[in-house]
């Protein structure tokens, strides 16, 4: 899968694909042409990322491992769609500064925030984490980094799909396109699981999971053939699951 922790980076084979499709997509309801996925090539600079055609709130929450609700309130956004193509959003935790003046030289426009000097670092080591396997079955596609960003297993329809680890759901829905029925789950502030092409769901959004707790069902939903595609994702990079995945 998952190539969105689409978790709009979960969970993201070239980023989880675009969140609440059609008109919800910037600029997408006046195209009556096949839309191409965009391609999630922006990196946040200063603790900021640059909006890009296609991109939703849920998208870049994903590619940032930060949920819907935390990017809204940190970008004083009324209506978490209404982002526009151009638009800085604040992915990185404000740091406190001192003084209320705009001394970044950014020019503050309606409905938006203006940027302020991150100084804040984020670590990229890996967590010290073990998961349990979602599912028992064969591993029939494994990571490589690029096309795939995650394991396949293959499995039987109805088969109980659960929690790798404890955390809580940030999405339960399938409106990410090519993922079928999918659930994240964020363990911690760097690290989250994605779990797609599910038959069913058994959790919501906001809901907080314990470890081997069943959270959705085996199916073939936005792929063929059975299969559970399961993702970790580290920093808001796609790592190798089978590196967390206990014995």
């Amino acid at each position: 899968m998952i190539q969105i922790w689409k978790l709009s980076g979960i969970l993201w084979r070239s980023g989880l694909s675009v969140l609440l499709g059609g008109c919800l997509l910037l600029g997408g309801c006046a195209n009556n042409n096949p839309a191409k996925a965009p391609v999630m090539n922006g990196k946040a600079q200063n603790g900021y990322y640059r909006v890009q055609r296609g991109d939703t709130l849920y998208r870049i929450g994903l590619r940032f491992n930060q949920d819907v609700n935390t990017l809204v309130r940190w970008n004083n956004l009324t209506n978490p769609h209404a982002i526009e193509v151009g638009q800085l959003i604040r992915v990185r935790k404000p740091t406190t500064a001192s003084g209320s003046g705009n001394s970044s030289g950014v020019k503050r426009q309606p409905g938006r925030v203006a940027p302020k000097p991150d100084t804040g670092t984020t670590t990229t080591a890996a967590p010290d984490i073990r998961l349990r396997w979602p599912v028992q079955g064969k591993v029939i596609s494994t990571f490589n980094g690029q096309t795939q960003k995650g394991i396949d297993i293959a499995g039987n329809r109805g088969t109980p799909v659960k929690a790798a680890a404890a955390g809580t759901v940030q999405y339960a829905g399938e409106e990410l396109r090519g993922y079928g029925k999918l659930v994240l789950i964020k363990h911690s502030n760097s690290t989250m699981t994605a779990y797609a092409y599910n038959d069913s769901l058994k959790v919501v959004n906001g809901q907080k999971v314990q470890a081997g707790q069943t959270i959705a069902t085996m199916g073939d939903s936005g792929t063929t053939g059975v299969k559970l595609h399961f993702e970790v994702r580290v920093n808001s990079k796609a790592v190798n699951p089978l590196r967390y995945l206990s014995n």
